[in-house]
């Protein structure tokens, strides 16, 4: 390629053999890496440049172009790498460098090291934990403990494609088979009865023991529980784990009608997802709007429209009095044929072990900046963690896959004794059908919600703020104005240190 067709600071997409990929020039330096980001296989020319690293447009994963390393989640896996040289005005590429995804890129091993690193917990945290262990080059015994036998897996697919029937079960684990085993990942798959703090011990339910330098409390959150009659029926779930979504869906290939109790993102995903298969759906919910507490009148009518242009029916401010077998019947008198019910009405945090372990709690595991609870040689990460969040100065806690993922890592570096504050930006996604929501910030209030674009026609944004300051921007399809938001925000807490 010739040098005069690379000015500074864009990016080309172009091929090398069979190989689609990104040609970046930042002042002097030319990178060329993979195309496609190696989480859901975003376009990566699409996204945003921040000094040497490339940031993806569909779930703002993060790679250094120097290396190809992923930086940050949703990507855990490096992108390939050519080598370029630079001759007679022209820009030429080398052969092809991949390399495993958990080898260490330049960095020394810590000092000082546990002896051995145990986490509880096979979730998003958790997993992320575990790999950024070897990537930092820790060569301990590192050992997951969970009780599900087919964790790690990508939850976020659980309501959304693989539950539409679009994704074949091959696609759900996070890693191909035998990748722990090569990487030295011990998973035992039992579950935690207790967790001695002051032996450092690890007891299973089995009645083994796990001893740790330090470890990770991982154990994410648990759905919660519909309390009317008839809720313990088989034909009544719960979505959290793969298992789950596999018993909703070998229900709903003998169902014609589905109940979903409550609007929560996970209860809106599912339903669009049982629409996909071609179920009669009503929703259930006792907010005004779906996902208004979260979204804003303007966003939430959004996706109302849009589930109802797909045949869903909304009962809002409605309660469920009772589950029949074959009937959902509301507190007003309302009946609703269901011969599946699916309740997302919220989650848990699992505390019990934190507490019976004397680690301080209140709303979730309260932890330091660094990701550090209460016991010195216990950590906390993913859906339990209540942390100091320098964007809004308060004590939160945020049940998203990429924030979990973002602390697992910040998690395992800091037991390894980086002392690297988690001052990571929230984000989610939720799809429902062709649209997608980014969401980047954290609003549990805000003043002001200031719409920009045209929603309803699928691209635009709200921005919320509080007390002037914008906290949140939740946007429909302006993935690049999204990743923009995501830096400005990083970019206000990095000026206010």
């Amino acid at each position: 390629m010739p040098w005069t067709e690379l000015p500074d600071g864009t990016m080309r997409l172009a091929h090398v053999g069979g190989d689609a990929v990104l040609v970046v020039r930042r002042g002097e330096a030319v990178y060329v890496v993979g195309a496609q980001c190696t989480h859901y296989s975003g376009p990566l020319v699409e996204g945003l440049l921040v000094g040497e690293t490339v940031r993806c447009p569909l779930h703002h994963g993060c790679f250094d172009l120097r290396t190809g390393t992923a930086l940050r989640a949703p990507a855990l896996s490096p992108l390939a790498c050519w080598p370029v040289t630079r001759r007679d005005g022209r820009v030429f590429v080398g052969e092809k460098q991949e390399r495993d995804p958990l080898a260490p890129v330049g960095r020394a091993r810590p000092a000082s090291p546990p002896e051995s690193v145990v986490i509880v917990g096979a979730g998003a945290a958790g997993a992320a934990a575990a790999e950024m262990l070897r990537r930092e080059g820790f060569d301990g015994p590192v050992t997951i403990v969970d009780g599900e036998e087919e964790s790690p897996y990508d939850r976020p697919n659980l309501s959304k494609d693989y539950l539409a029937g679009n994704a074949p079960a091959e696609w759900i684990p996070l890693r191909p088979p035998g990748f722990y085993e090569e990487h030295r990942i011990t998973i035992v798959r039992e579950r935690v009865a207790a967790i001695d703090a002051r032996g450092s011990v690890v007891r299973l339910a089995g009645g083994g023991t796990v001893p740790f330098g330090a470890l990770l409390l991982a154990t994410g959150a648990e759905a919660n529980a519909l309390g009317v009659p008839g809720a313990e029926r088989g034909h009544v779930h719960r979505l959290r784990s793969f298992a789950d979504s596999k018993a909703i869906i070998r229900d709903a290939e003998h169902a014609k009608h589905a109940v979903v109790v409550g609007s929560s993102f996970i209860g809106l995903e599912v339903a669009g997802s049982l629409r996909a298969r071609g179920l009669e759906v009503d929703v259930v919910s006792t907010q005004g709007q779906p996902m208004e507490h979260v979204l804003g009148t303007a966003l939430s009518a959004v996706v109302r429209a849009k589930h109802e242009a797909h045949g869903v029916r909304f009962h809002m401010r409605s309660e469920v009095d009772r589950i029949d077998e074959r009937m959902v019947v509301l507190r007003d008198g309302t009946s609703l044929e269901a011969e599946l019910v699916v309740v997302g009405i919220g989650v848990r945090p699992r505390v019990e072990l934190a507490d019976a372990a004397g680690v301080r709690t209140d709303r979730g595991v309260l932890v330091d900046g660094y990701l550090r609870t209460s016991v010195p040689t216990i950590w906390a990460a993913g859906d339990i963690a209540r942390w100091p969040d320098p964007h809004s100065g308060e004590l939160i806690r945020v049940e998203h896959w990429v924030v979990a993922e973002r602390m697992g890592q910040t998690a395992a570096r800091n037991i390894l004794g980086a002392r690297e504050r988690f001052e990571a930006v929230p984000f989610f996604w939720s799809v429902h059908y062709d649209i997608q929501i980014q969401y980047v910030g954290h609003a549990e209030r805000w003043e002001q919600a200031e719409v920009s674009g045209d929603l309803g026609a699928g691209h635009g944004a709200v921005t919320y703020r509080a007390k002037g300051v914008t906290v949140a921007v939740a946007s429909v399809g302006e993935d690049l104005d999204s990743l923009e938001a995501e830096l400005g925000l990083e970019t206000m807490v990095a000026a206010a240190r």
